[in-house]
């Protein structure tokens, strides 16, 4: 069972309103589509309906998903700032590009984004038991990228959105504050593109079966073919991690060795 949403003008209360009645009122439901979104805020905030798909058609506003667990939102479009902030589970696919914090605090699910992401995406990501947060970006991320990390995996592809690559890696301050996870980059980074307590650590063959089955899954949500998959899978990869687990302890407490 699906039901169609007109969005055109409607105040965000009034769509994520109507969107729960529709899942109180209808059990049964799998799929709601959202049609003529425009900067809607919080769509899906809080959702636990593990069945349902809410695909989006135009550009959702700010916190998509925001404390969703279960559930899977489709955009076919573009995305405004924080999709995915504190998600516990399920899955974000952004057909275009997003903003400034995609990801922010993400604790569990995942979110792959087909174009590029605005400053801090990733920032203060976390893992706990199970719970492992993945985020994969397609093209490009923009500065201070996995800011204050505390765990999950943050890909970033360094493709266009037709698969070419983009050459050099772009982005300044990565990983910084990073105390856990990983972030994986496509290419060559320079030491001074990273921030304080981030370091590029060895990648090794275990990095890359860690992160395959999320490049894989890239290409399948956005229609990658075989080839453009393998040049992904076997090309150059960087791996940014933490220097320590308490890269600021020393601020805050004396040091006594």
């Amino acid at each position: 069972m699906e039901i169609e949403i007109d969005a055109k003008g409607m105040h965000y209360r009034e769509l994520n309103e109507k969107i729960r009645k529709i899942i109180k009122e209808n059990p049964d439901i799998k799929k709601i589509i959202l049609k003529n979104v425009l900067g809607q805020r919080f769509i899906g905030n809080s959702l636990r309906k593990k069945d349902l798909t809410i695909e989006i058609y135009g550009t959702p506003g700010g916190d998509l998903g925001m404390f969703m667990s279960g559930p899977t939102i489709i955009v076919h479009g573009n995305c405004e700032f924080a999709p995915g902030n504190t998600m516990d589970d399920g899955l974000i696919v952004i057909h275009g590009d997003s903003g400034d914090v995609t990801a922010h605090s993400m604790r569990g699910g995942k979110v792959f984004v087909k174009g590029d992401v605005g400053y801090r995406s990733g920032i203060h990501m976390k893992a706990y038991k199970d719970k492992v947060p993945i985020l994969v970006i397609g093209g490009r991320a923009k500065d201070f990228l996995g800011e204050y990390m505390a765990g999950g995996k943050i890909i970033v592809l360094n493709i266009d959105k037709e698969g070419n690559d983009l050459g050099k890696v772009k982005g300044r301050m990565i990983g910084t504050g990073i105390h856990g996870g990983a972030i994986y980059i496509r290419g060559d980074v320079e030491k001074d593109q990273l921030g304080v307590a981030a370091d590029i650590k060895e990648f090794t063959e275990e990095d890359l079966k860690e992160i395959e089955p999320y490049i894989e899954e890239f290409c399948k949500h956005f229609n990658f073919s075989e080839d453009v998959k393998e040049m992904l899978i076997n090309s150059k990869w960087t791996k940014i991690a933490p220097i320590s687990k308490r890269p600021f302890g020393k601020l805050y407490t004396p040091d006594l060795m």
